[in-house]
């Protein structure tokens, strides 16, 4: 293990987030609050941290190795989370506690959108962009490691999507260099936030809710700068913007640049995990718009538009509301929770299994079906004419088993903390798929329940954005073997 080498980078990480926390000192200056210093000591704290770190290391040089990496991926997002924690600390408003901060925090850069925080429409502007700011750093974030260094050790989503897609994506890496790799998908990530905010503004939002909106939407988090989230703006024009965007951001980043690159859009549509993605969108929407209007909800153009928003909003696992959802017919919040689990694209800033996943497992299924009928046949699993691999379809149902076991501990502890089994269900499906919002006692936020509860869903917002095996590789014992 490199941990000079760790060192370094941890450093190097901990002094760019410290300069992050700069931006909300100008948004302080802009609206004449009092929060600057809250933000420069939160500042100070986090780069004298991060320069301990780096200094001592700072001429070792060298790569990282596999094991390295899953360290520096997995203190990504623990130490940031605990520094980012700090201005929620330390602020007048809303004076959290650590436990709630540390959630918070958690919930902002893991992009979750779960929060214990209320009265979002008297809190200063300051403290609101922080928020909407730890979303988007923590989407870019997400895109990066997803996309471009998950693959190389041998975790994550990416690792189905190379082996299902043709072209630069096969080898793991968009570009030659890892550097170059992350320097498109930042470029992609941010041409995405521009686009949505201008459209946002060009809508009727103001800058500064259009700029904090974008963020939280192309990161697919769900915080939202008012109470009623999206509701607030009470806009059929924003909410399809909205929808638009959470599309687009639940795709895999590696597929826009595939795009982009050869400026053939119809890649779009023959990429099978693209394709599964969206006919599962327009199914959901149709049964959601459906149930709400024959069920007396709604009327038809309300139960077409809150449905077709909120079944995207849950399904992509970006969490905004513009309505109560949680108090619809009970079928109807079950089944978008139950759609959450599948999630978006690999490569995205979504959370849940992943639609690639979900689709080799249902080849899988079928497969199996037919090997009862003809149990000698080859029957090879194939995306796109390409042989799945047997190492793939085997890491995906381990994958899916972890998954399935590590919910049903969660909502177990969960009982235990004295939450009734709806709350504890929903909360745990809310951070083991990065999602958000949850029922009965969690519908509104996570405020009032247990400290205890708060840290089981830490865990379970950190184990979903890390895809499970890479925080768990470092509890076994021959992790740390030389």
């Amino acid at each position: 293990m490199h941990f000079a080498i760790i060192a370094r980078v941890l450093g190097i990480l901990l002094i760019t987030f410290s300069l992050t926390m700069l931006t909300p000192v100008f948004v302080a200056y802009l609206y004449a609050e009092n929060t600057s210093q809250t933000f420069l000591l939160a500042f100070a704290i986090t780069l004298f941290v991060g320069v301990l770190f780096w200094f001592p290391s700072r001429n070792h040089s060298g790569g990282l190795r596999t094991r390295d990496g899953f360290l520096v991926t997995v203190f990504f997002w623990l130490v940031l989370s605990s520094f980012g924690a700090l201005p929620l600390m330390l602020s007048d408003a809303p004076h959290l506690s650590f436990m709630d901060a540390l959630f918070e925090s958690i919930s902002g850069l893991t992009t979750t959108g779960a929060t214990v925080m209320s009265g979002l429409d008297t809190l200063p502007k300051s403290i609101l962009y922080y928020r909407q700011q730890l979303q988007w750093l923590g989407g870019i974030g997400i895109v990066v490691i997803a996309v471009a260094i998950l693959p190389m050790l041998g975790v994550g989503g990416m690792q189905i999507y190379r082996a299902e897609t043709p072209g630069p994506m096969k080898d793991s890496k968009l570009t030659p260099r890892i550097t170059e790799t992350a320097n498109v998908l930042f470029r992609i990530y941010l041409c995405l936030t521009v686009a949505c905010a201008l459209a946002y503004w060009a809508a009727g939002m103001s800058g500064f809710d259009a700029i904090s909106h974008s963020f939280s939407t192309v990161s697919i988090g769900g915080f939202s700068t008012h109470d009623a989230s999206m509701g607030f703006f009470n806009s059929g024009t924003i909410m399809s913007i909205c929808a638009l965007f959470m599309v687009i951001s639940g795709l895999n980043f590696a597929l826009h640049f595939h795009v982009w690159h050869s400026r053939r859009p119809s890649f779009y549509w023959a990429d099978p995990e693209a394709r599964m993605y969206i006919y599962l969108l327009l199914v959901g929407a149709l049964i959601t718009c459906l149930y709400l209007y024959y069920s007396g909800t709604y009327g038809w153009d309300k139960s077409i538009s809150q449905g077709i928003f909120q079944l995207i909003s849950i399904m992509t696992t970006t969490g905004f509301t513009t309505s109560e959802f949680h108090s619809w017919p009970s079928f109807l919040p079950f089944f978008l929770l139950f759609l959450s689990f599948f999630g978006a694209c690999a490569g995205s800033t979504g959370g849940g299994i992943k639609i690639g996943r979900m689709l080799i497992l249902a080849q899988q299924g079928i497969r199996e079906i037919y090997r009862l009928v003809h149990p000698n046949a080859l029957l090879p699993i194939k995306i796109r004419n390409r042989t799945v691999p047997a190492r793939v379809v085997d890491a995906i149902w381990a994958f899916l088993g972890v998954y399935l076991a590590i919910f049903y501990l969660m909502v177990l502890l969960l009982l235990a903390s004295g939450l009734d089994y709806t709350t504890a269900w929903s909360a745990t499906a809310a951070a083991l798929n990065n999602l958000g919002p949850g029922l009965g006692a969690v519908a509104t936020n996570y405020a009032d329940i247990g400290g205890f509860a708060k840290w089981v869903l830490c865990w379970g917002m950190l184990l979903g954005r890390l895809e499970i095996f890479t925080l768990l590789v470092l509890f076994t014992p021959t992790f740390w073997r030389n």
